[in-house]
């Protein structure tokens, strides 16, 4: 069995996790807020029910007027720059997508960390069906919020702990509104063949096969329609210019475990699942 190997990432992560949280004076945290208490903490399940518009056709906001929190752990940040300026939040009955107009999230929020999130002020919305937490954006839409904003709206609760939320079997049957967001693998699964470089996100100017969607590259999966799923990668991945498992001898798709967030985007009569890989390391060859 072999994997996509990205040495460095391990090295950051391993870091991460021996620092991040760890501070010298208990008292003094150089990122949240913490004096957030630990009242009022609701499920990301429950948050969801209060507000049933964020999965309305129309793309909506709504101002969160009550004092109620959430906690849950990072199962998605930017590490691999393919979550851009947002990450996944999860608990035991669901997640959301928490967007903030910043980079380099992972510095702080590494995947495993426990946080609380404390909601009284910010907007909740669906951007495609997609519940997230931000800032309104043109109006009725949901987007990023400024991120010394988010600082006054966090705080860590707990050590890091990455295997603390496993991935769920990927079904693309399964409920959207309870599981957007969470934290899937699609199991024995291979990339559908695609023209030009064979890249995971090719950018046009140098693959003129490859359509963008906002700077994005949809694949396709062989065991899967398109219009149901598909493998979502940012032209700024840090993989995005890594072959696609294939045997390059025989051009034959290789099989794989894919691990990453199962994000939802609905456009017309068409709502599909869009995987976003975390990082190199969520692609698992099994031939």
């Amino acid at each position: 069995m072999k994997a996509f190997k990205y040495l460095s990432m391990a090295f950051v992560a391993i870091c991460m996790t021996a620092c991040q949280g760890d501070w010298d004076d208990p008292n003094v945290v150089p990122y949240g807020n913490n004096s957030i208490n630990d009242e009022n903490i609701i499920t990301i399940a429950q948050l969801k029910a209060k507000y049933p518009d964020i999965f309305a056709d129309n793309d909506k906001n709504t101002k969160i007027e009550e004092d109620i929190k959430i906690k849950g752990r990072v199962t998605g940040n930017d590490i691999g720059s393919n979550l851009y300026k947002q990450f996944a939040l999860q608990d035991e009955t669901g997640a959301i997508i928490v967007a903030v107009n910043q980079s380099g999230i992972h510095g702080y929020l590494a995947e495993g960390q426990e946080i609380v999130i404390g909601l009284k002020d910010l907007y909740i919305g669906g951007y495609r069906k997609q519940p997230e937490i931000g800032q309104p954006y043109n109006g009725s839409s949901i987007g990023r919020m400024n991120k010394d904003l988010f600082m006054q709206h966090f705080k860590y609760t707990g050590n890091i702990d990455p295997k603390a939320i496993a991935p769920i079997d990927f079904d693309v049957n399964m409920d959207k509104n309870e599981n957007c967001g969470k934290l899937v693998t699609l199991k024995n699964v291979s990339f559908a063949p695609v023209a030009g470089l064979g890249t995971f996100a090719p950018d046009t100017l140098t693959d003129k096969t490859v359509k963008l969607y906002g700077g994005c590259v949809n694949r396709g999966l062989n065991e899967y329609s398109i219009a149901d799923v598909v493998i979502h990668t940012s032209t700024y991945a840090k993989f995005a210019a890594k072959k696609l498992p294939f045997d390059p001898e025989t051009g034959k798709a290789l099989k794989c475990n894919i691990t990453g967030i199962a994000t939802r985007y609905v456009s017309g009569s068409n709502d599909t699942w869009q995987i976003l890989i975390r990082k190199e390391s969520d692609i698992e060859i099994l031939e």
